[in-house]
């Protein structure tokens, strides 16, 4: 069962480590130390909702048509494919660093409604959480919650680790090296999870 756990783990933090708004949005309250911790809350909250919806989802659909797993599967290999060459094409262009710097400091309900808005307007969001970790999901059976779980967890903690760490990294990650490793990582883990995917059918 910590298989589940520990597979849901890797992928979440596979997905969430992209550069996206939402994690630059995150990264920047966490360098003005403004309103992290509801800013985060709010990102774990959006990310259990859509992970457990997705999961859940998949679920019923599989036991009322089975045929659906290998169309899902299929789909979530061809998507991790096209997301982990993507990252790698990314890895090896000139990337400029992430830009961190802000203006005035946001007011309490503009952080939320920004940070909402980043969340759920993002149409990858609902491919990722929702379409392929509960695609994924599947797989494990019995195990699926286990998997969401894992997945959860790792979105958390990454967030958690973005919003309070971010004085600590942001002088590495100004760097655009570090962002075209980091790419590298997700491209090559993006793949390596296709072909096991794959596999599995």
């Amino acid at each position: 069962m910590f298989q589940a756990f520990a597979a849901g783990f890797a992928l979440s933090i596979s997905l969430i480590l992209a550069i996206g708004a939402q994690n630059a949005f995150v990264l920047r309250q966490g360098l003005r130390r403004a309103h992290v911790g509801p800013v985060v809350v709010v990102c774990c909250t959006s990310e259990a909702v859509l992970i457990f919806s997705g999961v859940a989802g998949f679920g019923v659909i599989v036991d009322a048509v089975p045929w659906a797993l290998d169309v899902m599967r299929w789909g979530g290999a061809a998507f991790l494919v096209v997301y982990g060459l993507r990252s790698l094409r990314a890895a090896f262009a000139n990337a400029d660093a992430l830009q961190t710097d802000g203006n005035a400091e946001q007011s309490l309900r503009s952080a939320l409604v920004t940070t909402a808005l980043l969340t759920w307007a993002n149409p990858h969001v609902y491919l990722d959480t929702v379409g392929l970790i509960g695609a994924v999901s599947t797989t494990y059976e019995s195990g699926r919650w286990l998997f969401g779980s894992g997945a959860l967890t790792a979105s958390c903690v990454f967030f958690i680790i973005l919003g309070y760490g971010a004085r600590v990294l942001a002088p590495f990650f100004a760097r655009p090296k570090a962002w075209a490793w980091l790419d590298g990582f997700v491209g090559i883990t993006m793949l390596g999870l296709a072909v096991k995917l794959g596999l599995n059918l």
